[in-house]
């Protein structure tokens, strides 16, 4: 067998050279190009520490296929960048307010002074103390603060949902000869609708410079204005600002690993955020700063993805096999990691919520129409937080239109809206497990740490009374296998901590333990939710249709049930489960249970014996009735992130006292 070659990179070197170790080549898309002349090769791309600043995004094609890495040296720290970097030659303009001229190309689309992301000129004031958005104002647009604006083109009005389904975003294109804004956008969000009275902010208008670390680029004179912080040291300092929408793109490509690589500094985006997902309540930009589009086979590992505007990484339609393996996402402005297939691959598809269509006419044919989604890939021990901080209606992790994406061991926190989403059932076969999701839907509402949708073909027929039980066979025309949810934990404080929202459908939900939101079910089928630990709240069943075949077995619940509108008796069996009631041994019959459900025949009431609930173990002793009904204890400290040097990083959730409920 054959050793690999190594080519060897450094920020010093010259692209002309060989890429042995003493004639390093220079660049990122240099090193791929000599790459190539190996093909049927090993190769090893090994990158000397610093900086590598792109100027367009390295495009991997087929050509640049086979066992490739891209990688680190030992010990290296490696940056690639999409900004450009100068050093600005400050002079004062007014009061604390510094000016200087800034280079031509630059975009100033962010700005970071020595590494630290500034703040656009904005109203109200940056606040991390305020949840939503970090300040909001209702007179953020009134016509007395647009009065005070000489010209506020290319600023940008951001706010939320009126329901807090997410967020809009809006380009200010100038003033109207009777001062109202002239304003483009609004389209982020697949459930329109006014924003929120309240909950909104202007960045990017002049005037509204006034507060430490606060900056405004006049593009039309070239001049940056900022207004430092008390710790920068002006006469010394680097700044930096992106300008590229992604980093890497994997076209066609197979058999890449990336190892042990930074990636910053990316576009925002969110005025390109305009695709509907069926009928979810999403839109999405197709790009991020590593994106995938007919890749197989290739893996990111070891990677910081840090300080992006955008989506961190988006695999894009027909992928195969992809890993992102112990990776760590964070202060990204949309989603951490995207799998979303073509609209064109689902069977009659529908996009917009209010849409219908009939049993008679749609397609009854199950799966896929094409092949064009992401299929068997895996994320693993990936630590992955501060997402969404520009755009609210995302997830770190986003699946919508694929077929069996693994989600394993990350630890996913302080995020705006669900840590896991999945926006359909196309097409089923998702594995959830051993993950840590909390601190989630801190700046939305009616969500919940796991969330999911189900609008589906079947969703909502014209001719079908799903109410009724009518043709329940055919949700499992797209969920053609089940997703599974089994050996997390979550926490949701603003929702459920499992939400399966609208619709979705033959789900398996085991072995999972709920601190704080608990599980809600609502309309779909094939349901069974079991061996879960639901503290300090219940199960929530909401709208169930007739014949649904849902299953609620052998779980621990804090409260009686809060359902809302589930025809009796309650699915095709709730039974066997425990109404923890400290200190009450014997149990006794749960007949508050059986009164809602019409089920639970064999349910119990009583103290549960969690081994130290205290300090987040709730497994139960022997002698516990729930034993006697079947319950089984699983692992407690089991989640999240397995890397030692990952789990140093995260954080763990709050473990609130017996019978201190703080949601719903």
């Amino acid at each position: 067998m054959s050793m690999a070659v190594t080519l060897h990179v450094s920020v010093d070197g010259d692209d002309s050279n060989s890429g042995v170790a003493s004639e390093p080549l220079r660049t990122v898309d240099g090193a791929r190009i000599a790459a190539r002349r190996y093909a049927g090769q090993a190769v090893i791309v090994e990158f000397s520490a610093g900086v590598y600043r792109l100027d367009k995004p390295v495009k991997f094609t087929e050509e640049d296929s086979g066992d490739v890495t891209y990688q680190a040296a030992s010990g290296a720290k490696v940056t690639f960048s999409g900004s450009m970097s100068f050093k600005p030659k400050w002079s004062v303009y007014k009061g604390a307010i510094l000016q200087c001229l800034a280079p031509a190309g630059f975009n100033a689309d962010q700005l970071f002074i020595d590494g630290e992301r500034q703040i656009l000129a904005r109203y109200p004031n940056e606040d991390l103390s305020v949840r939503i958005l970090h300040g909001y104002a209702k007179d953020a647009i009134s016509p007395e603060r647009v009065a005070r604006w000489s010209d506020p083109t290319g600023g940008f009005l951001h706010a939320m949902h009126e329901s807090l389904w997410g967020d809009f975003h809006y380009r200010i294109l100038g003033k109207s000869p009777d001062g109202a804004l002239k304003l483009e956008g609004g389209w982020q969000n697949n459930r329109p609708s006014p924003m929120h009275p309240d909950y909104r902010f202007v960045e990017g208008v002049f005037e509204e410079l006034d507060s430490p670390g606060e900056w405004f680029l006049d593009r039309g004179k070239h001049i940056l204005y900022y207004y430092p912080k008390p710790d920068i040291d002006v006469a010394n300092c680097s700044a930096e600002s992106p300008r590229l929408p992604s980093l890497l793109e994997f076209l066609g490509a197979r058999g890449i690993t990336v190892r042990g690589i930074t990636f910053k500094h990316t576009l925002r985006t969110f005025m390109d955020n305009r695709e509907p997902l069926l009928r979810s309540d999403w839109t999405i930009y197709r790009g991020g700063a590593i994106h995938f589009k007919g890749a197989e086979r290739c893996q990111i590992e070891d990677c910081t993805l840090e300080d992006l505007g955008g989506n961190a990484i988006f695999v894009d339609g027909h992928n195969r096999s992809l890993v992102f393996r112990r990776c760590h996402i964070h202060n990204v402005g949309a989603n951490g990691i995207c799998f979303v297939g073509d609209p064109k691959a689902v069977r009659s598809p529908l996009f917009d919520y209010n849409k219908r269509q009939s049993f008679a006419e749609m397609d009854k044919n199950a799966g896929p129409k094409t092949d064009d989604y992401p299929l068997e890939c895996l994320v693993e021990d990936c630590l992955i937080h501060h997402t969404g901080m520009v755009e609210k209606q995302t997830a770190p992790v986003e699946i919508a239109m694929a077929k069996r994406i693994i989600v394993r061991h990350c630890s996913i926190y302080d995020v705006p809206r669900a840590g896991i989403n999945i926006g359909d059932g196309c097409w089923g076969g998702h594995v959830i497990e051993g993950c840590d999701v909390f601190e989630t839907v801190l700046e939305t509402g009616d969500h919940g740490s796991f969330n999911s949708w189900g609008r589906d073909r079947y969703w909502g027929l014209t001719d079908v009374e799903m109410n009724l039980g009518q043709h329940p066979e055919i949700a499992a025309l797209d969920t053609i296998e089940p997703i599974v949810l089994r050996n997390n934990r979550w926490r949701c404080d603003h929702g459920w901590d499992i939400d399966l929202d609208d619709g979705s459908s033959r789900y398996i939900i085991e072995n999972n333990l709920c601190l704080n939101g608990g599980i809600k079910n609502r309309e779909g089928f094939e349901r069974l939710v079991r061996n879960n630990v639901i503290v300090n709240n219940s199960f929530h069943p909401h709208v169930w249709f007739h014949n649904s075949g849902d299953v609620f077995q052998r779980n621990i619940v804090f409260s009686n049930y809060k359902p809302i509108g589930v025809p009796i008796p309650w699915g095709a069996d709730v039974d066997d489960n425990l109404l923890n009631r400290p200190g009450l041994l014997p149990p006794v019959p749960a007949r508050s249970l059986a009164d809602q459900s019409h089920r639970d025949e064999h349910s119990m009431e009583g103290d549960a014996l969690f081994v130290a609930p205290v300090t987040g173990d709730f497994r139960v002793r022997a002698g516990s009735p729930a034993l006697k009904l079947g319950f089984e204890n699983f692992a407690m400290d089991q989640f999240g992130v397995r890397p030692r040097h990952l789990k140093i990083l995260a954080r763990q959730p709050k473990i609130s006292p017996v019978g201190a409920m703080t949601a719903n």
